[in-house]
């Protein structure tokens, strides 16, 4: 299985304080219990003492088996009788064990030199958590997606209004969140600057991340970007991997590709949008793509072979109202 080094050690990291924690409440624990218990306190000591004796009891020579033998007797009678004192104390016998989350390899990440199933437990709860540039709206669920900004007037053509049509874009994505999983389809939400499509495409990402699925968020640009940081080997910060930037794009349960259009539209970046659009397809990852293009602009900007994909493989949702920012700003 490969491994994304990043959420690896970022796994790691929540290991070790897993780790670090528990050796701290060990040290509370016994200086509580050598603090009620002196007699325990000197027990330790002398069951240490015994311990060491092994490596001069070998060192000496003559019956090593039998001072093994006798070395074990001893410290099976010192463990008893410093279990009695716990109990005697008021403690569980195991009060003073070592404490770990992990029996197998008791919280330190690898079995003969393989990743343990608790470190993997945490890599993956990494990876499922692994939202980048998710905004703020994407944990308050869909409750902040106003249908009131929408005007309730029916169009005379068609008799239904754009509040009506906005209303029943936002079931269907309530719908898809419901519902997502290998089978769901792949959207493209439309429609003029303003009208909502981050927002709700931030809240799906947001409800579909609780159900416990690996999100990403990304701006189209970034997305380019990180695919040149690859072919260049070039990393936006020290700490990042382009390799694995990329593998967390096209490898995500659910990618959200944000602002598609704004990015600098050359040869190559025609090339990345292709490569993860079609990557996605084949490897069974679901996307929203959001945009404010129209499906004629679209096809002007982008290649045959994307909109090929995009037109065939993608749900169109389209977005209708007024730019909202604007009625924020004016009332109207």
């Amino acid at each position: 299985m490969s491994l994304d080094g990043r959420l690896l050690a970022r796994a790691r990291d929540r290991l070790d304080e897993i780790k670090q924690n528990n050796e701290k409440e060990f040290e509370r624990r016994r200086e509580e219990i050598y603090e009620k218990l002196p007699g325990l306190k000197a027990k330790d000591a002398e069951i240490l003492k015994t311990m060491t004796g092994l490596p001069a009891a070998i060192a000496a020579g003559g019956d090593v088996s039998g001072a093994i033998a006798e070395l074990e007797y001893k410290s099976l009678k010192l463990y008893a009788d410093r279990a009695e004192l716990l109990v005697e104390g008021g403690y569980k016998p195991d009060f003073l064990d070592e404490i770990y989350r992990c029996p197998k390899c008791r919280d330190r990440g690898y079995i003969t030199g393989r990743p343990c199933s608790c470190l993997l437990e945490l890599y993956e709860d990494e990876r499922k958590g692994e939202s980048s540039r998710l905004p703020e709206s994407g944990g308050i669920g869909f409750s902040g997606f106003d249908l009131s900004y929408y005007d309730p007037v029916p169009d005379p053509e068609t008799g239904i209004s754009r509040r009506d049509l906005m209303e029943r874009v936002l079931e269907s994505c309530r719908s898809y969140c419901e519902s997502f999983g290998p089978n769901s389809v792949n959207l493209l939400l439309t429609g003029d600057p303003g009208l909502g499509k981050t927002l709700i495409s931030s809240c799906m990402a947001g409800v579909i991340r609780k159900g416990g699925h690996s999100v990403v968020f990304e701006l189209a640009p970034a997305a380019v970007e990180a695919f040149e940081a690859q072919k260049f080997s070039r990393g936006r910060d020290d700490s990042e991997d382009p390799a694995a930037r990329v593998r967390m794009l096209t490898e995500c349960d659910l990618l959200i590709l944000d602002d598609l259009g704004t990015e600098m539209v050359t040869a190559y970046s025609l090339s990345a949008i292709y490569t993860l659009i079609n990557s996605r397809l084949l490897g069974g990852g679901k996307t929203i793509i959001v945009t404010n293009l129209s499906q004629d602009e679209m096809r002007r900007v982008y290649s045959p072979r994307i909109m090929s994909r995009l037109e065939g493989e993608y749900s169109f949702l389209k977005f209708a109202g007024k730019d909202i920012r604007i009625i924020k700003k004016t009332g109207r």
